[in-house]
Formats: structure tokens, C-alpha cells, sequence
């Protein structure tokens, strides 16, 4: 199949695009490369593909029509997979109207042209924040969503443009994912980069908050299943059906790392969500989807890159 990834130079789009390739996919790339964390990161994963056959890349904000309309007519792709998106619930808090710009507007606008070129299936990459602070566990049968920041605001208004079934398409809420090229301005990230580097770590709150921690490889397991089981329409949970408290995190990375964490108390944050647990029984229904990495394992595996790396 002909695969138009977008965002497939940041965290989870390059190891899709990994994945897409070793299943032996022809992939387009679609990528604007902004500033939003270091974008040599991004150029290092890129140069993981250089090797590649029957893959392309272009430089190009989706929110630029023309040059999209271009590389839809060029490729004729069979399946877009939306991954594009300016990241980060803080950043948008001080920024609403580029989140809407690019996550809302941006998105609505690959849709359609999806659509006008006779693309099968569309998956769009979602975020557990669209829930808000609701008692978990989160299910995708929840109504009447409350999102606490812009970011998760303007991804929810893109679901809901995808929902008047436009075209085939399969939303995946993607619950904290970690992983090796993780995102530097995450947690696991932020914190196994102040551990290792004898920096104190900024815990806001009083550590009870808790996170799904997904590692990287079951979601892409995740994604790859949503391409072999093309759904007129769902919406779907990835997430590892674990929640762990912010201080427990902390005491596994300690635990791994073999340093004690310096930490420094900072307050609660705006727009950042209690708790989230991902309800996956969905996911195991319709995509056989069946995480296998406990915290543990995905976050020694991480703190071992980090250390390959980055030190």
C-alpha cells in the first residue's frame, strides 16, 4: 500500500515509519520540521530512513493546501495516517490559536483532500487529554468531554469533524507513550536527563497525579493493526491499562538508574490532567491489541538509549 504519514520525522511517526517499512509499505513522509523541541532530533530520524526504497520526503506544513493538494495528486496515497501536530498541552495555553491553526484547521483540511483524492482509510492520531479530568478508567463510550487545555480542545474538534463520516476512519487516543527518540520535553525524557546528569527534576504537584505510560512499540503494534483492520468508523483507546503515580515513577527511574532524584517542588500546572487509565478492552476487540511492556522494561530500555545517546 501507498502510506502518507504525517509528523513522521518526530517520536511515534519515526517508528511507524520504520514499521511501515519493514512490512514493506511505500511510504510519503510529510513533516514541516518546526521548532517545538531541538529539530536536530528530528534530522537524526530522518537519517534513519536514507537508505530507504519507495519512500519520500517532504518538508511541508499541513496547513499549506497547495503543496498538499501536490503530493496527494504525485502519490495517490491508499491510507493517511495523521500523526502532525503541534505537541504539548502547557505550550498551548499560551498559544490557543496556533494549536487551532495547525491540530484543528490543519487536520480538517488533510481530511478533505483524503477525501476529494479517494483515500481508503484515514487514522488520526488523538490524545487521552481529550477526556479532561473525568474518574478514570477512560472508556471511548464517554460523552459530553470536558479537555482542560487548547491542545486537547482542538483535537477533539478535529474527531468531531472526523465523525460526520466523511471517509473510513479509525481515531486512536494515545495515552503518554515513551520510548527510545522520545519527546525531550516529557517527563520520562525530562526526568531520566535530570537523574543521569545530577540536575534536580521539577515535580509539580505532590506526586499523586498518574499517567498511563505507553511504551513506544505497543503503540506502534497498535497503529499497524488499525492499518490491517480498516473500520468504517471508530474511535479507539492505545494505551498500556496502567496507571502510575507520579512519585512511583520517579522511584523506578531511581530504581533503574541507580541515583537518587534531587527533587525540586514546583506547583500544579494549567491544563494538566489528574489522572488518566486507558479502558483498552476496544482495542482488544476490534484490533487484537494487546500491550506487553510493563513500565519497567520500556523505561530501562529508554534510560539505556538515553545513555547511548544523549550523555
Amino acid at each position: 500500500m501507498i502510506i502518507l504519514v504525517t509528523g513522521g520525522a518526530g517520536f511515534i511517526g519515526s517508528h511507524l515509519i520504520q514499521a511501515l517499512h519493514q512490512a514493506g509499505h511505500v511510504i510519503v513522509n510529510v513533516d514541516e520540521m518546526n521548532d517545538y523541541y531541538n529539530p536536530v532530533f528530528k534530522i537524526q530520524n530522518l537519517e534513519l530512513f536514507s537508505a530507504y526504497k519507495n519512500y519520500t520526503f517532504y518538508k511541508t506544513d499541513i496547513c499549506d493546501r497547495v503543496s498538499l493538494e501536490k503530493i496527494f495528486e504525485t502519490h495517490q496515497p491508499d491510507v493517511v495516517i495523521h500523526l502532525g501536530a503541534r505537541a504539548g498541552v502547557r505550550p498551548s495555553v499560551q498559544n490557543p490559536a496556533l494549536y487551532k491553526r495547525v491540530n484543528y484547521e490543519g487536520t480538517k483540511q488533510l481530511v478533505d483532500l483524503a477525501k476529494q483524492f479517494g483515500v481508503k482509510q484515514f487514522i488520526f492520531g488523538s490524545t487521552s487529554a481529550v477526556y479532561g479530568n473525568i474518574t478514570p478508567p477512560f472508556s471511548e463510550s464517554i460523552t459530553n468531554l470536558s479537555p482542560v487545555s487548547p491542545y486537547a480542545v482542538y483535537k477533539l474538534q478535529a474527531e468531531q469533524y472526523l465523525s460526520k463520516k466523511i471517509l473510513p476512519t479509525t481515531i486512536l487516543r494515545f495515552f503518554t507513550v515513551y520510548g527510545e527518540r522520545g519527546r525531550p520535553d516529557m517527563a520520562p525524557y525530562l526526568f531520566t536527563e535530570a537523574v543521569l546528569n545530577h540536575k534536580p527534576i521539577h515535580k509539580f504537584g505532590d506526586g499523586t497525579t498518574s499517567r498511563d505510560y505507553t511504551y513506544i512499540q505497543d503503540i506502534i503494534s497498535g497503529i499497524m493493526a488499525a492499518i490491517n483492520h480498516p473500520l468504517d468508523f471508530e474511535i479507539i483507546n492505545l494505551g498500556n491499562h496502567q496507571a502510575v503515580s507520579l512519585n512511583d515513577f520517579i522511584k523506578t527511574l531511581e530504581n533503574i538508574t541507580g541515583q537518587t532524584a534531587v527533587i525540586e517542588p514546583q506547583p500544579s500546572q494549567t491544563g494538566e490532567m489528574q489522572h488518566t487509565l486507558a479502558d483498552i478492552s476496544k482495542a482488544r476487540r476490534l484490533l487484537d491489541y494487546s500491550p506487553t511492556t510493563s513500565l519497567q522494561v520500556g523505561l530501562t530500555q529508554f534510560v539505556n538509549w538515553y545513555k547511548t545517546h544523549r550523555l
